[in-house]
């Protein structure tokens, strides 16, 4: 018998571990059963067409297809599954996942192609459900965590299927050839402490924890390993704080100097001991997600979460003056009580905590979220299909939340790409708050017809140059020119220089001198001792500001948070090579 578990990704570099946990663990019970089916993993991603994924699912001819729904492929996933039976008719369909466990019996009413829905953790039912068909009896009564479809076309549900046991679920990276070059998600515990009213991972109160001698010894297989990234799932990674702590501390003596560990936390649990170990960490070893949502207390309440925000916000600063762990702060629009002016509140205090990444997000109206129970109470008004997007509540209206996606695709190129960091900060201080410089941003790319149009890296800089003239006084002018210029050779040694930069052609023979005499003398770049003098002018750069001063762009060594080259000042430049 052949079984697929198909995954439908929002990027190649993802992984989906559900569908890695459910072919293991399956394998792993029916072994023990003495039984044996062929179970196969799909994964394919929202960009690849339809009909090539359903030419592929057909061509592996399965007896049992089983989809993994979230609220990003589950449009393709209705339109696969009406197709694939369109064209395999003997093949049975299961579904699991967020996306269709809140709303089995609605999911199976629209999609008599599909047998049935397994809901909540899937390990288990997965592992009982390809049994029985092993052992052709057809017969799911008792397999708990099933609402299914009978012969006669009559729907059943067995029942919630007691939590499980995370030790139990089998480790799914031994062989790490098939997740080159993408992301691996890890899972230490599940469940959540919190009842935040717009997220699914409330529901599950009962949170359980992997043994830290199993997760230690997993850890050191991604360390031993040398992988790029790990990402934890875990929805509030810091809840329970021995766990945490020992994961950190393990992470920190067995550093191999290239993986990174990525966490969602909660910054108000974190204490003086957590902080001690992160100022002991390599730079780039960790990467905190914080889920900050609004500083609104009323809006706080309303969603039930619980949140101390002036200590979240003395934790975010001290992380931050650590220069050494990456910080994405998110916020959440379209919460209940939080109108514009709300929001422009908690967009400024949270930008002002000074994140990496600021991440201005929309609410979406999860089924069987509490947040969907409100919806009429909260006047919520959302998109029909998934993501379930907010367009408008009681305190926001569709032409405000309009007007917050244009200011998010702001941020999106102008903050979090970290290529402007320079240059926004000059321009923050023409507005009283950070917002208003976003939305002016926004405005203007609206008026030039630029909105919605693909840009260059280069021409996003000479773009931002345009606004700047229009709302800099002259006299800063040349300031902001200078540090959007340094901004831009921060990344990369372009080879096609920006129209506003300055003419260094006056400078060509300094510049020489300068290399000529680095070649010689090795002051300023450490590392570079193999190559003469032509090789250090192109494998680095040296940018003039309007003083003489000299700054010399080192590509060779990078900050590990910002990939930004080092700098090297070089006062009264053209002096120095005379």
């Amino acid at each position: 018998m052949k079984v697929l578990l198909a995954a439908i990704n929002a990027k190649y570099i993802h992984s989906n571990l559900g569908v890695y946990c459910l072919k293991a663990y399956a394998e792993k019970a029916l072994r023990e059963k003495g039984l044996c089916a062929d179970i196969q993993i799909c994964e394919y991603t929202i960009n690849n067409q339809t009909e090539k994924i359903l030419g592929d699912l057909y061509r592996r001819r399965p007896d049992i297809a089983a989809f993994s729904c979230y609220i990003w492929n589950i449009s393709y996933v209705r339109q696969l599954i009406k197709d694939l039976k369109k064209v395999l008719p003997e093949v049975q369909i299961w579904l699991g996942g967020p996306e269709v466990s809140y709303n089995a019996e609605g999911i199976l009413a629209d999609l008599p192609q599909a047998a049935g829905v397994m809901v909540g953790e899937g390990e288990e039912t997965f592992g009982e459900l390809t049994a029985e068909y092993l052992a052709g009896d057809g017969d799911f009564s008792q397999i708990r965590g099933l609402i299914y479809r009978d012969e006669r076309g009559i729907t059943h549900r067995t029942g919630p299927r007691p939590v499980m046991d995370l030790n139990r679920v089998p480790f799914v990276y031994e062989d790490l050839k098939q997740f080159e070059n993408r992301i691996l998600y890890y899972e230490s515990s599940r469940g959540c402490p919190f009842s935040c009213s717009y997220c699914l991972s409330s529901i599950d109160k009962t949170v359980r924890f992997r043994d830290l001698d199993l997760v230690k010894k997993e850890l050191d297989f991604f360390l031993e390993n040398r992988v790029p990234q790990v990402k934890f799932v875990d929805r509030t990674f810091n809840c329970k704080k021995s766990h945490s702590m020992a994961i950190w501390q393990h992470i920190l003596d067995h550093d191999n100097g290239i993986t990174n560990f990525h966490f969602e936390i909660a910054a108000d649990l974190l204490g003086e001991e957590e902080l001690a170990l992160f100022a002991r960490m390599r730079p780039g070893l960790i990467q905190l997600e914080i889920g900050v949502q609004t500083v609104n207390p009323a809006v706080i309440t309303e969603i039930h979460r619980t949140m101390d925000l002036q200590k979240v916000r003395e934790i975010t600063g001290r992380i931050n003056r650590g220069h050494n762990i990456h910080q994405h702060l998110d916020l959440i629009a379209g919460l209940p009580y939080e109108d514009l002016t709300s929001f422009r509140e908690s967009f400024n205090q949270v930008y002002g905590m000074e994140p990496d990444q600021l991440q201005l997000g929309f609410l979406k109206v999860l089924k069987g979220s509490y947040m969907e129970e409100q919806k009429e109470a909260y006047g919520l008004q959302f998109t029909g299909e998934a993501p379930y997007e907010v367009l408008s509540t009681r305190w926001l209206s569709y032409d405000d939340i309009l007007q917050l996606k244009k200011i998010e695709e702001m941020v999106e190129i102008h903050y979090n790409s970290g290529q402007f960091r320079g240059a926004v900060k000059v321009l923050e201080q023409e507005f009283s708050q950070p917002f208003d410089l976003y939305l002016a941003l926004a405005d203007w790319y609206e008026n030039q017809g630029a909105a919605d149009v693909s840009q260059s890296r280069l021409t996003r800089f000479e773009m931002l140059y345009e606004f700047g003239k229009t709302v800099l006084p002259a006299g800063r002018l040349e300031n902001f020119r200078d540090t959007l210029t340094v901004d831009l050779y921060l990344r990369e040694n372009a080879k096609s220089r920006p129209s506003f930069a300055r003419d260094l052609s006056g400078f060509k023979r300094a510049v020489r001198d300068f290399f000529s005499r680095e070649a010689a003398e090795r002051r300023y770049l450490p590392g570079y001792e193999a190559y003469d003098s032509r090789q250090l002018a192109k494998m680095t750069h040296i940018e003039i500001a309007g003083d003489g001063t000299g700054i010399l762009f080192d590509y060779r060594h990078r900050d590990p948070l910002t990939y930004n080259a080092r700098c090297v000042k070089l006062e009264h430049f053209a002096e120095l090579c005379t």
